[in-house]
């Protein structure tokens, strides 16, 4: 058998192996027959990424995840959350590398901080003080579509001090933090982490009002396999710029990025990144009783960008008074304290072209209480719910979700899990009137124990967008934290292929 047969045998098992079973049994479909249109299918394996939690010692930190039941699921599946610096690919049972236990020399088994058993059932855990890991997940089988992981923590004093929120992400390879600062009263740290075998190499732009910020030191940063990068943006800085937008790259490999952002007299939260540039944005779940919001946007491309700036209250779109529209200069940074723009009723900011579409990126710094009682929580843009957005980690008392129809009237279904330590699932239907923003405490399973998860489906109408907001008193201080709530990504669109052994012929 010569090489030509040898490579043709090859090549038809290939294209068998990708084709699969659908197209072998289609029946031959011939080149006049439709297109079959893509199915949308549970995904099959997910990671998370959670940033080691605080740099105090007083920090308190709680882990809550939670998988939504899916249709179309196999059973079985397994889901861990490991220590950085360990393969959370093989399994509860791997141990550290070459990790050594105290005063006895020998290897120290990491045991997972969350093992989820089965969808629909949310599970919580604990870590007190500064030593707490960051940690690398997966998810695969039953346990993967819409894996979530929440990581809440309290600090009650120091730099930073308050509620500090984020849920855990998926490795990327871009990610936009308009909101940062390496002001001197600000300790922003970017943390990279990376779940792969490989190092992955990441870049680190920063832009003020002038423009880009020349520095080597962001470039190249290493991040090796299996572990976490703390960045120090003052760092990368010659001088300190009250707000700034950072753009992070991965050159090579892949990484999870988020910023804690610690303030010496405003306490500090979690800044996660925010949506992808585009024309219109909309920043949900501003309190009630905001005392300050600034927004902080960037406009990456060649174009200015012109904005129109308003608030999608209870009732409808109105313009926050004297910051009715926003000017945004091409690769440079803006900032503009909104003041007490909600006036007592919850909101969301909606970002949108005066003319000409422009894309940009934006970010909410949102302030609570006066003088040394301020905390601070931020808001990226988001997009919408999608298909489902879930959230875990929910006290009985507290919380508060807050759902924006910018464009057309929607519904949407809300489901609250059963409790970490019991409870019953209940779900209750919401109807969101056209560019509104409605905020309610969300529905609570009867009988809980322990935490619960959320999770939000479109019913009818147009997109949705959503945030979850935390809130708890602290010595006077209204600590609280949002989380925004964008398509969890439980599935994905799967083109149907039929076999075509005509690739073959030359």
């Amino acid at each position: 058998m010569n090489r030509t047969t040898l490579s043709l045998i090859a090549a038809t098992v290939a294209l068998a192996a990708v084709t699969g079973f659908a197209g072998a049994t289609s029946g031959g479909g011939s080149d006049d027959a439709p297109a079959k249109a893509a199915a949308r299918l549970p995904v099959e394996r997910s990671s998370l990424l959670c940033p080691s939690p605080s740099a105090s010692d007083l920090a308190e930190t709680a882990y809550g995840a939670y998988t939504p039941p899916s249709k179309d699921t196999e059973d079985g599946g397994a889901a861990r959350l490991l220590p950085a610096g360990t393969d959370a690919t093989d399994g509860a049972d791997q141990k550290a590398d070459q990790s050594k236990s105290k005063g006895k020399g020998e290897d120290k088994e990491q045991k997972p901080v969350l093992t989820p058993k089965a969808p629909g059932k949310p599970v919580e855990g604990e870590a007190d003080g500064a030593d707490a890991p960051a940690l690398i997940g997966t998810a695969d089988g039953a346990l993967a579509p819409g894996w979530t992981v929440q990581q809440t923590t309290s600090v009650s004093a120091g730099t930073g001090r308050g509620l500090l929120g984020l849920s855990c992400s998926a490795p990327d390879t871009d990610f936009w933090f308009p909101g940062v600062s390496t002001d001197a009263d600000r300790s922003d740290y970017l943390h990279l982490t990376n779940p792969d075998d490989e190092a992955a190499v990441v870049d680190v732009q920063l832009a003020g009002p002038d423009g880009a910020i020349k520095s080597d030191v962001g470039e190249g940063i290493q991040v090796g396999p299996h572990s976490s990068v703390p960045v120090l943006l003052s760092t990368l800085t010659e001088k300190p710029y009250p707000n700034l937008t950072a753009h992070v790259t991965a050159r090579s490999g892949r990484v999870a990025a988020a910023v804690s952002a610690a303030d010496a007299k405003l306490g500090g939260d979690w800044l996660p990144a925010a949506a992808d540039p585009a024309g219109t944005l909309v920043l949900p779940g501003i309190p009630k009783d905001a005392t300050n919001a600034r927004l902080v946007v960037f406009a990456p491309g060649q174009d200015d960008a012109d904005l129109k700036v308003q608030l999608a209250t209870g009732t409808g779109r109105i313009s926050p008074a004297g910051h009715a529209t926003l000017h945004v200069k091409s690769g440079m940074t803006s900032a503009v304290d909104l003041g007490e723009v909600t006036r007592g009723e919850p909101g969301s900011l909606i970002l949108s072209p005066t003319e000409d579409s422009v894309p940009v990126v934006a970010a909410l710094r949102v302030t609570r209480g006066k003088g040394a009682d301020q905390e601070t929580a931020f808001i990226p843009a988001t997009r919408d719910i999608g298909t489902r957005a879930t959230v875990a980690g929910n006290p009985a008392k507290g919380v508060t979700l807050a759902l924006t129809a910018p464009d057309a009237a929607a519904k949407v279904k809300v489901t609250a899990s059963p409790g970490t330590g019991g409870g019953t699932a209940t779900t209750k239907e919401y109807t969101v009137r056209a560019g509104t923003t409605l905020s309610v405490a969300p529905p609570v399973p009867s009988g809980l124990k322990g935490t619960y998860a959320l999770t939000v489906e479109p019913v009818s109408g147009g997109p949705v967008h959503a945030s979850r907001t935390l809130a708890e008193e602290q010595d006077g201080v209204p600590a609280f934290t949002v989380q925004t709530l964008p398509d969890d990504r439980g599935t994905v669109f799967v083109p149907q292929a039929d076999e075509d052994l005509a690739v073959l012929q030359r």
